[in-house]
C-alpha cells in the first residue's frame, strides 16, 4: 500500500490485546463484547436465560440453556438444556445436555453430557488451556 502512495494511520488504543493464548482471547472477547460488540438475536429462545454481554450470531439454535456473560457463538451453533459462560463457540458446535465454562470450542464440535471447562477443543479433541 505504501509504495501505491497510500498514507497509513495509527489511532490511540487504551490497552493491548493480544490472542496468542486462551486467557488473553476470552479476555479480548469480553473486551470487545463489553464495547459494543454485543448483540442478542431477536428470535424465539424457549425456556433461555441470557446473561449479556453476549454475541450470537443469528441461525443458533437454543432451547433451555442459560448463555453467558462473556460469550461468542456462531451461526449453525445447537444448544439444548446446557450452560454456555465465558466461552467462545465456532460454527455449528452442538451442546447437549453441558457445561461450557472458559473455553474455546472451534467449528463442527459436539459437545454431549459433558462439562468442558478451562479447555479448547477442536477435530474432536479436547486439551487444557494454557
Amino acid at each position: 500500500m505504501v509504495d501505491r502512495g497510500r498514507r497509513l494511520l495509527t489511532a490511540p488504543v487504551a490497552g493491548w490485546y493480544d490472542c496468542g493464548k486462551v486467557d488473553t482471547l476470552l479476555e479480548t472477547n469480553q473486551h470487545l463484547l463489553e464495547h459494543g460488540r454485543a448483540r442478542i438475536p431477536s428470535g424465539p429462545c424457549p425456556r433461555c436465560s441470557i446473561v449479556p454481554p453476549v454475541y450470537i450470531e443469528d441461525g443458533v439454535t437454543m432451547h433451555d440453556v442459560t448463555v453467558g456473560p462473556n460469550v461468542s457463538i456462531e451461526a449453525g451453533s445447537f444448544l439444548a438444556d446446557s450452560t454456555i459462560t465465558n466461552s467462545i463457540l465456532g460454527r455449528n458446535v452442538r451442546v447437549v445436555r453441558g457445561t461450557v465454562k472458559d473455553s474455546v470450542v472451534g467449528d463442527d464440535q459436539k459437545i454431549e453430557g459433558k462439562t468442558l471447562q478451562q479447555s479448547v477443543m477442536d477435530a474432536g479433541e479436547i486439551a487444557l488451556a494454557k
